[in-house]
């Protein structure tokens, strides 16, 4: 069953247990975020102009929504949920031989630590398969910026808004044709906002 739902941060494995490394969080957060710009760029007319996001929806979908929507976007949902599965395999086979092969551990240490890797097989799992779907919408994202001549994007910050723009600023940087693209924050009357410029900075006018 194809799933798109929040586990945590990405986990530390070792002999002595499991932690998770707050750096790294679960994409799932930044998911309706990333989906509630492509609706409202959707339902904005582009051409070459700034885009001011004034009215997105503020809205947390639920995992099976989350599923239709990212379909509705990404023209191979299996492959997402493929590449989760081929990922999450390819990397537990590397953990588990790089715990095989380390000669500072016990038999019980390794034992133990290869225990906490299966233990946590379904969560690296979902955490990878949000990932990709994460990493899709933002291609999708940078595409339509591209396709509509979009000089840059203006929204209000909260809801994971700022961050989602920062995370299309570095994929447009690797985009055919690659963008110069750059995300600040500015205030003006007393409300915060993330800009995305694809090219060069420009002065805030809401």
């Amino acid at each position: 069953m194809k799933q798109l739902k929040y586990v945590g941060a990405k986990p530390k494995v070792s002999q002595k247990g499991i932690s998770f490394d707050v750096s790294k969080p679960d994409s799932y957060t930044f998911l309706s975020a990333a989906i509630e710009l492509l609706e409202t760029l959707d339902f904005t007319a582009t051409d070459g102009k700034k885009v001011n996001l004034h009215e997105v929806r503020s809205k947390e979908y639920n995992s099976q929504e989350l599923v239709d929507l990212v379909s509705k976007y990404c023209d191979n949902v299996d492959a997402i949920f493929d590449e989760g599965q081929a990922g999450t395999d390819t990397l537990i086979s590397e953990y588990r031989k790089k715990v095989a092969e380390n000669p500072n551990l016990t038999h019980d240490e390794k034992q133990a630590w290869l225990g906490n890797i299966d233990i946590m097989h379904d969560y690296y799992l979902q955490y990878m398969t949000n990932e990709r779907a994460y990493r899709c919408l933002l291609h999708i994202l940078a595409d339509k910026i591209h396709e509509n001549h979009i000089e840059s994007v203006v929204v209000p910050l909260g809801r994971n808004y700022g961050l989602v723009l920062g995370d299309i600023a570095d994929v447009l940087r690797d985009h055919k044709p690659p963008y110069d693209a750059t995300m600040r924050i500015e205030q003006k009357d007393g409300i915060g906002y993330a800009i995305l410029d694809m090219n060069r900075p420009a002065p805030l006018d809401i």
